[in-house]
This record gives C-alpha cells, sequence and structure tokens, in this order.
C-alpha cells in the first residue's frame, strides 16, 4: 500500500515553495525553545530538493536555531517558575533534570553535544538560562553543536542530490513501513516492560 510516496511528493513539493526558507528559519528559531519538532525536518528535503542552496540553509537553520537558543536561555533566567509546572507534567522533566546535572559536570561541552545530538536542545537552552551559565561560551557552544549538525544534514543531502531523491522516491513507501513496525515494536516492548 502506497501511503507514504504522496507524502514524500508533497514533502518535496513543500521544500521547493519560494517561503520554505521563512517557514525554515521559524521553525528553527521555535524549535530551540520550545516547539517539538526538529528543523532537521525541513532542512533535509530543501537541500535534497536544492542541492545548490543547501549551504545557505544550513546557515539559516543554525543561526535561526541560536536565536531560538537564546530565547530558551532567557526563559530559563527570568521565566522558569512560570513554566516548571508546565514541564514537570512533560516528557521533558527527565530531561531537563539530567540536563542540569550536565551543566554540574560539563558546562559548554554539554550545550555542544545538545546542539549536534538529537538530544532536545531547548530543554539544554532552558537548563542554561537557569544555571545561570555565561553567555559568549553558551552561544558559542550552540553555534558549532548546532552548525556542525546541520551543515551535516544539508552537506549529505546535497551530496547525495538527484540520486537520492530518486533512490527515496523509489523506496520511501518501504522505508515508511519499516519505520511504523520499529515504531510498533518499541512501543510494544516498552509496554511489556512498563
Amino acid at each position: 500500500m502506497k501511503i507514504f510516496s504522496p507524502l514524500y511528493e508533497r514533502a518535496m513539493r513543500w521544500a521547493r515553495h519560494r517561503h520554505a526558507p521563512w517557514y525554515l528559519g521559524g521553525l528553527s528559531f521555535a524549535e530551540s525553545s520550545f516547539f517539538p519538532i526538529p528543523p532537521d525536518v525541513m532542512l533535509a528535503p530543501m537541500s535534497l530538493a536544492q542541492p545548490a542552496r543547501a549551504w545557505w540553509f544550513a546557515l539559516l537553520t543554525t543561526l535561526a536555531s541560536v536565536a531560538g537558543g537564546l530565547l530558551g536561555y532567557a526563559i530559563g533566567m527570568f521565566a522558569f517558575d512560570l513554566i516548571e509546572p508546565v514541564l514537570r507534567g512533560s516528557a521533558y522533566w527527565e530531561k531537563y533534570q539530567v540536563a542540569q546535572e550536565w551543566f554540574g559536570r560539563w558546562g559548554f561541552w554539554a550545550v555542544f553535544l545538545a546542539g549536534f545530538s538529537p538530544i532536545p536542545y531547548k530543554v539544554f537552552t532552558i537548563a542554561a538560562g537557569v544555571a545561570a551559565m555565561t553567555l559568549g561560551p553558551f552561544v558559542l557552544a550552540s553555534l558549532i553543536g548546532r552548525g556542525a549538525r546541520f551543515f551535516l544534514v544539508a552537506g549529505l543531502m546535497a551530496w547525495g542530490g538527484p540520486r537520492m531523491e530518486a533512490a527515496l522516491r523509489r523506496s520511501v513507501d518501504l522505508i515508511g513501513w519499516v519505520t511504523v513496525a520499529l515504531v510498533v515494536l518499541v512501543v510494544a516492548v516498552m509496554q511489556l516492560r512498563g
């Protein structure tokens, strides 16, 4: 059953839309402080659809993400009391506690790692503000970590270019169904353990 192919085609059309860079910038900014969807979901197809602009998309994503990280930092520093009850009731509370522990041990490197990895960066931006981390190292770690991640994603997509786009188009339904099966398996295993 071909459910994922039409979604893939739609994503690629959106990636070529003239306003797509604005959406990418907005998503990158929001994800760094409060929004749950990472900008990679837009950056990858945009870089794949327009390989010649991949480096520009990576730079835009990095700068918007770091700007959003500064908002997360400000939330942590000035408004944590307002968001703490919401954070405690969310799936991010444990991640926030880990972030606080990491700041105590590694500071700069904690922000760098969160910026590069799939760990929710927003949790670390807020935790950095709560911990009153020095702003210069926070921005530098964010620029390096986020930049490395986004330039890697954009570079891989641009390198793959039309060949990768054609390969994905051919196998997107298989990839989609395998992903669904893995998610179901993980949920089932977690239910059995819980």
